[in-house]
């Protein structure tokens, strides 16, 4: 079932986009990230224009996180305090974003830097998600006892103006996770990413928050960052496509609930080996795209 969409301008086949936002639902709900690292780059694959694919992205995001974050909630592993720092930087971040995403659009290397940057983002954190995946299988074979629980980085414990962020048993400066949020909003904007694949780890490893709190919180404030960027994107760049980000939203809302149930029974160590395996072929992927010539190149010469 073909159907057009008015802002990329292609038609596509909605079962395959429904899909699409499906898988990334459900693996925003099991890993607590947005998932846009995975839909824009399959976005790109299926032919939909970079910055179209970023902008609307997002919009899906959004939907997909309500779903998770909600089926969290009902646990009791949000922590609100520390989403709502998360989310006033991540919004702050999202505004310096858009005036970085509009330059590039403004000199026509938009689709090229995205395509880099997720070559670049993608290497790197699919390279330490499989390396501690492998650890932890390993661990796992010889029987020995998980890393004990780490703690926040010492310049984290040094910052000034601490306060008490009970449910993920921290009493640190709003101003760590204020900085965090910032990084990850620029991302959200530029990338059109949820941020929960770099915001997961970071909260772990650098705020040391109680693991039953982090993947609740990390879609708390993705919920927030995303419709600020998708407000962003929609009045400033005018690339997000309503109807592609509506089939994939109606893909995600169901699978970010499958993702949930789905990561109460199954292995996460394995899990994680293959979302790792994922992210390295995309890196891999995109890299080919960027760097192999067409199958026909063209030339356009003045007055043609």
């Amino acid at each position: 079932m073909d159907i057009y969409l008015p802002i990329a301008e292609i038609s596509v086949n909605a079962l395959v986009i429904i899909l699409l936002g499906g898988v990334v639902g459900f693996l925003s709900g099991m890993f607590g990230v947005g998932g846009g690292f995975l839909t824009t780059p399959l976005l790109i694959f299926y032919g939909i224009p970079p910055a179209v694919a970023v902008a609307s992205s997002a919009t899906q995001i959004t939907g997909s996180s309500v779903s998770g974050a909600l089926a969290y909630w009902e646990r009791g592993q949000v922590d609100v305090r520390m989403g709502g720092v998360l989310v006033a930087g991540g919004v702050a971040g999202a505004g310096m974003g858009q005036i970085v995403f509009r330059y590039l659009q403004k000199v026509g290397q938009i689709d090229v830097v995205i395509s880099l940057v997720y070559v670049l983002f993608l290497s790197v954190i699919g390279g330490l998600m499989l390396r501690d995946a492998l650890a932890a299988l390993k661990r796992e074979r010889a029987g020995s006892p998980p890393p004990p629980r780490i703690r926040h980085l010492p310049w984290v414990a040094a910052l000034p103006w601490r306060m008490k962020f009970a449910r993920s048993g921290l009493y640190i400066s709003p101003l760590a996770p204020l900085g965090l949020g910032a990084m990850v909003g620029m991302l959200t904007v530029i990338m059109g990413i949820g941020g929960g694949f770099i915001m997961v780890p970071a909260m772990v490893y650098i705020l040391g928050m109680r693991a039953q709190a982090v993947v609740g919180t990390s879609l708390f404030q993705i919920i927030f960052v995303t419709a600020a960027t998708t407000l962003l994107h929609a009045t400033s760049s005018k690339s997000v496509d309503i109807v592609l980000a509506l089939l994939l939203l109606v893909g995600g809302v169901a699978g970010a609930q499958f993702g949930v149930r789905s990561a109460q029974k199954l292995s996460p160590d394995r899990l994680r080996l293959a979302l790792a395996l994922i992210v390295l072929a995309f890196a891999v992927r995109l890299f080919i795209g960027l760097t192999l010539t067409p199958a026909e190149p063209f030339a356009l010469f003045e007055g043609a």
